[in-house]
């Protein structure tokens, strides 16, 4: 017998009274060419950047969520989200539409502080990408019903200023690649999200900030940060 009840984290469906309960967060980073150099990165197709964010640091659309401790240059990243509906490993490109169950739109928090300095140390990210509302999300619609979008407008604004806009198309690992290259490190399974990767634009919000974001045809998102 559990000692206690732990809550599952899940997702809304597009239509539907069901949810999608999430397994694990997978992000790539660094998929965007613009945004490599923004980085001040070399955009040049190489080995994908992975890492992972805890599945209860999803939080819906429409929130309010508090402003992150331990830092004071939190950032945006919208993107682009695929959810997994049926699992494997050594995916082939090929055969990636077959695992996705659906898309969504979410939005990569990052403690942007936190990155540069365990950048600077060869340190990992983690206390930069994971910690609490994280991972802000629309709700899934499924790809029956959007089918598998390669191109569509991608875009965030705060207070109703743009702050990025792109396009899909431009990843540098789309989706299938992504997935098949993803699933030869981890065996993916039915209720895993992963996180694509942000066009250009990232940049600071601040307590009180109303952020809205979306991919056309496929959702959109919004939320406010809290004032502290």
């Amino acid at each position: 017998m559990a000692l206690f009840e732990v809550p599952r984290p899940s997702v809304g469906i597009a239509g539907s009274d069901d949810v999608f309960p999430v397994h694990r967060i997978y992000c790539i980073g660094k998929n965007y060419a613009a945004h490599v150099r923004e980085m001040g990165g070399n955009p040049q197709r190489s080995e994908p950047v992975y890492f992972l964010k805890p599945a209860d640091s999803v939080v819906r659309s429409g929130a309010t969520i508090p402003y992150p401790p331990r830092t004071s240059d939190l950032h945006h990243e919208i993107e682009l989200v695929v959810a997994i509906g049926r699992g494997g490993s050594n995916i082939a490109a090929e055969d990636a539409a077959s695992h996705i169950f659906g898309y969504a739109v979410g939005i990569d928090l990052t403690r942007r502080d936190l990155q540069a300095a365990a950048k600077d140390k060869g340190a990992p990210w983690d206390t930069a990408k994971s910690f609490e509302n994280a991972a802000p999300i629309s709700v899934i619609r499924p790809a029956a019903q959007t089918g598998h979008p390669d191109s569509g407008r991608i875009w965030l604004e705060v207070n109703d200023e743009v702050r990025q806009d792109g396009d899909i198309a431009d990843m540098i690992w789309p989706v299938a690649d992504a997935i098949a290259d993803l699933s030869t490190f981890y065996t993916l399974a039915a209720g895993d999200l992963l996180f694509t990767g942000t066009p250009e634009g990232v940049g600071a919000l601040q307590p009180g900030d109303r952020v809205a974001g979306g991919v056309s045809g496929i959702a959109e998102i919004s939320l406010q940060i809290s004032n502290r």
